[in-house]
């Protein structure tokens, strides 16, 4: 599959690390041609480098891995995206007292709404790029690592899925971009309690015993 990574940074390198070596075409752009050509380079697997435009007008899925203050920069820059499948792993984040808060509430929401026609589909926002990159283990206490995905578009999130299942993580459908939401505030909740040093899965039991029954009157 073409995929264009459009952005430089840890999550550009670890998605699109992972991609390219499961055998997916990859090409990288930013800003700079500098940065594009260094991290094509840092991919490997034969991943290129060029402009946003160029990288978005290649990917059959396009990955926005940029921070959400440059969102509208970027999306001013690589076309209108109708037709393509756009994955959104970006999460708006800003400090808080004990963690962090959202400093706006969808950001899946208004790609979808400032490109319309792209598929867009929220996913791979709640763990760190050192989680996705290449060689790190995606198994803990027995159980994969599992990637829930927001889209409204069901052949897109089944991409996604395919791509999820590349990085060896087991994929789920989350239900429809309005519960994208959902996904980018549970991040901001998560990752305060992390910075805190506190285990977020030992809030939850497994789905076995997870199950509520009506509270009596």
């Amino acid at each position: 599959m073409r995929i264009g990574i459009v952005g430089a940074g840890a999550m550009a390198w670890a998605l699109g690390g992972g991609w390219a070596a499961a055998g997916h075409e990859i090409r990288v752009g930013t800003r700079s041609p500098e940065r594009a050509a260094e991290l094509a380079a840092r991919i490997g697997h034969g991943a290129r480098a060029g402009s946003i435009r160029a990288a978005a007008e290649f990917g059959e899925a396009v990955l926005l891995a940029v921070p959400v203050a440059a969102l509208d920069a970027v999306l001013a820059e690589t076309g209108a995206l109708a037709g393509r499948t756009v994955i959104d792993c970006t999460n708006a984040f800003q400090p808080d007292e004990g963690g962090f808060v959202l400093s706006e509430p969808a950001v899946a929401e208004r790609i979808s709404a400032a490109r319309p026609g792209a598929k867009v589909v929220k996913a791979f926002n709640l763990c760190a790029a050192e989680v996705w990159a290449s060689g790190q283990p995606r198994e803990f206490d027995g159980r994969p690592l599992s990637v829930p995905l927001c889209g409204d578009d069901g052949d897109a999130v089944d991409l996604v899925a395919r791509l999820a299942a590349d990085l060896g993580v087991r994929p789920f459908r989350a239900g429809g971009l309005r519960r994208a939401r959902y996904l980018e505030a549970t991040a901001a909740f998560i990752v305060g309690l992390w910075f805190a040093g506190d285990d977020a899965r030992a809030m939850f039991p497994p789905v076995t015993a997870a199950f509520a029954h009506p509270d009596g009157i």
